[in-house]
């Protein structure tokens, strides 16, 4: 969702853009439109949304209100398969350029983390707003990138089928009989299983079927 009339990567109609994504603007969404700005101008990308929307593939590591942000700006999104999450629990994504190759399969990025000492600058910069949420608001719209950030850059490995639009065979799972997509599917004794299956553990527990 674009505003009509914001141009590429330009701070405050991004954050318009963020609040609308994510039903209010918070701390969490400045710092995360800051961010992905932040990685876009290392990487060069002027216009991820639009001219230059399959460029990238970003890996978040939280699922918390940047996360939103985040896809906002570059474009990618979880159901384009652009968007990653790996459960770090860190304010940190990494935005991969796949322009960017650096052998087969092995893609270059960069990698931008929050600093823990931003909030403590929000605290020093702004101690006059009480509030702290619009405190950090104003410190994470205000302070420099290098305050906010620290930056790496990256290689990661990514295979055909991780890439938006890949087109694999679809695997039925021998125990559930469940399709399973994008080569997630493990052999386990023989077996042809969907990870749900082949691990000890699962996130959920049936307690009765419904069909």
């Amino acid at each position: 969702m674009t505003s009509s009339s914001a141009s590429p990567l330009q701070l405050e109609p991004l954050l318009a853009d963020a609040a609308i994504a994510h039903g209010h603007l918070c701390a969490g969404q400045v710092l995360g439109v800051r961010m992905a700005m932040h990685a876009c101008s290392l990487l060069g990308v002027t216009d991820p949304r639009g001219a230059e929307r399959k460029r990238l593939v970003t890996f978040v590591e939280i699922d918390r209100c940047a996360t939103d942000a985040i896809g906002v700006v570059t474009g990618c999104r979880l159901g384009k398969r652009a968007l990653k999450f790996v459960d770090f629990g860190k304010m940190a994504a990494t935005f991969v350029d796949l322009t960017r190759t650096s052998g087969e399969h092995i893609y270059a990025g960069v990698r931008v983390a929050a600093r823990e000492s931003s909030k403590q600058l929000a605290r020093e910069r702004f101690p006059q707003i009480a509030d702290k949420n619009q405190q950090q608001m104003t410190a994470y719209r205000e302070l420099t990138d290098a305050e906010l950030f620290t930056a790496d850059w990256v290689e990661v490995p990514l295979p055909p089928n991780e890439f938006p639009g890949y087109k694999g065979p679809r695997i039925t799972c021998e125990r559930c009989g469940e399709g399973v997509n994008y080569r997630r599917e493990v052999v386990v004794d023989g077996r042809t299983l969907c990870r749900g299956c082949a691990e000890t553990h699962t996130y959920y527990r049936v307690t009765a079927s419904v069909l």
